[in-house]
């Protein structure tokens, strides 16, 4: 017999399993001894009241014990001899399609413009360091996607896209830990990301996968409306029947190569802004009433979303004890982005704050057609690089001077390492984007007192949300409809919008693309 109950505890007391069976059988009102065994099934910090709890929700084991579930990869076969089915970019879509494809007895072979994640390292440096963008290596393409430098925060709503718990249990099998099964916002930490990723490759690669790295798709094969392959590096082509599209939403040359070959695109709306970074201590005496935190508290963050003259005015991808990291993918841009490391211990917490730009916001780009969103980002990017010493120096203000319009005489500390430059920031960016973000930052002071202060620092710019441009596909038979065999997916084809929505993504196109083969 197995019951769940909740259990709530103080954070000094959540890692204490003795103390935990004993509530737990306390709340059962049965002695601890006649419970068999214990199972934590989620993990939350409840932080509304005075002092912060933990939640706990457990099962309850009574005349029976635990069994755990058999592993994913252990039920994989060998598909070095299958029917191919090219995948075309390594992040969380490209990499989950194919483990997927695996499971269904396909041979995924996949080709990745960057550098293995190890590679990929020096390119890092080099954009941190010295402000080189190598256009092929960089926080956005190579190994993992973006996705292996972007914190690994686990948390999605797209609970109904497909199968969560396989997703993270694939991530645990290849070395994540186990809380992530459990945790309510579950994350990994981008110092921890590299390794599994590069597990994942190694288990599509010993089962006879391909992963072909510095393999940039520069073509597409199409024959009478049908995909017969790709070509990569302008010079081989690789032929197959299907072709999967899991580029990443900063690959604007994909863009361009379909728009040149006809294939239909659609604008979308999307969101852009600035990352705004506090230090740690300030939010975590907002949010936990306490400072400094107690040792048993993970670092504090938020979530804050306001509607300014219709549009929405919201904090992403909001990184607790992280890092600002550059994000721009060719030179001549700044565009930034946040992480954090699975410690979380930085003195520093960011967030992307950004507004909603939808398509009617686009009309003094109408010329671009379906890439009036995509001009407007380059158009800011390039702002911002222009006002910079040519590196990768990022524009910025004190918060409560970017609302006020004025120029910071001095800043702040930062965690980003190339460092910053005070700068118009009310000016560089588009007079619709600023306005909005300077009510909605007001907003935000009012629901969350403590976040409206000098000691903050914006950032410019966060422009790398989400794709401004859709590759658009069929609902049921997920394939573009101008294409047959050609499977958009994932962030780039503007299906999915974090690491777990793109893996779902990359799984559910695997399962369609096996429907054509049968």
């Amino acid at each position: 017999m197995v019951k769940e109950i909740e259990i709530k505890l103080l954070p000094a007391e959540a890692q204490d399993e003795a103390l935990i069976l004993e509530k737990a059988a306390r709340k059962l009102k049965v002695p601890p001894k006649q419970i068999d065994d214990l199972r934590l099934l989620r993990r939350s910090i409840d932080a509304r009241g005075y002092r912060a709890i933990i939640r706990l929700r457990v099962a309850v084991y009574f005349n029976e014990k635990y069994q755990a579930e058999p592993t994913v990869i252990g039920q994989y076969k060998s598909v070095k001899e299958a029917e191919k089915v090219i995948i075309v970019g390594a992040g969380p879509a490209g990499y989950f399609a194919a483990l997927e494809l695996i499971e269904l007895g396909f041979k995924p072979v996949i080709f990745e413009r960057g550098k293995d994640v190890r590679s990929r390292r020096r390119d890092l440096r080099a954009i941190q360091q010295f402000g080189e963008v190598n256009p092929h290596s960089n926080y956005c393409f190579g190994e993992g996607g973006a996705g292996t430098y972007s914190d690994g925060k686990l948390y999605t709503r797209s609970h109904k896209r497909g199968h969560i718990q396989k997703v993270l249990q694939l991530l645990v099998e290849h070395g994540a830990k186990e809380d992530i099964l459990i945790d309510a916002h579950p994350h990994i930490g981008s110092n921890k990301l590299p390794q599994i990723v590069s597990a994942i490759r190694e288990t599509i690669e010993r089962l006879g996968g391909e992963v072909h790295f510095n393999s940039h798709v520069t073509d597409l094969l199409i024959d009478h409306g049908k995909i017969r392959g790709v070509e990569v590096n302008a010079k081989d082509n690789y032929l197959a029947e299907a072709v999967i599209l899991a580029t990443g939403h900063s690959a604007r040359d994909v863009y361009h190569m379909l728009d040149e070959k006809n294939i239909t695109l659609e604008a979308k709306p999307f969101a852009l802004g600035v990352r705004i970074e506090h230090p740690q201590q300030l939010i975590d005496k907002v949010q936990y009433n306490q400072s400094p935190r107690e040792e048993a508290l993970p670092a504090a963050s938020y979530k804050l979303t306001t509607q300014i003259d219709q549009r929405g005015v919201f904090s992403f991808c909001m990184c607790p004890g992280g890092l600002v990291v550059p994000a721009s993918t060719s030179p001549g841009e700044i565009v930034v982005n946040g992480m954090s490391l699975s410690r979380r211990d930085s003195p520093y917490a960011n967030s992307g704050t950004v507004v909603s730009v939808e398509l009617e916001d686009l009309e003094p780009y109408r010329e671009h057609g379906v890439f009036a969103g995509l001009e407007l980002q380059k158009e800011v990017e390039r702002k911002m690089f222009s006002f910079g010493d040519g590196t990768q120096k990022a524009p910025a203000q004190r918060l409560i001077d970017f609302v006020e319009g004025r120029i910071s005489e001095d800043l702040p500390p930062t965690s980003y390492i190339p460092g910053h430059i005070s700068a118009p920031l009310h000016e560089l960016l588009p007079a619709f984007i600023y306005e909005r973000l300077r009510k909605g930052i007001l907003a935000f002071g009012k629901k969350m007192p403590g976040y409206y202060t000098n000691d903050a620092v914006v950032i410019g710019t966060e422009s790398r949300t989400s794709s401004p441009v859709r590759i658009p596909r069929e609902r049921d038979s997920y394939m573009h409809p101008d294409v047959w065999g050609l499977f958009p997916c994932g962030e780039g084809a503007g299906y999915a919008g974090g690491i777990i929505s793109a893996a779902m993504d990359g799984q559910n196109v695997a399962l369609a693309v096996i429907r054509i083969f049968n």
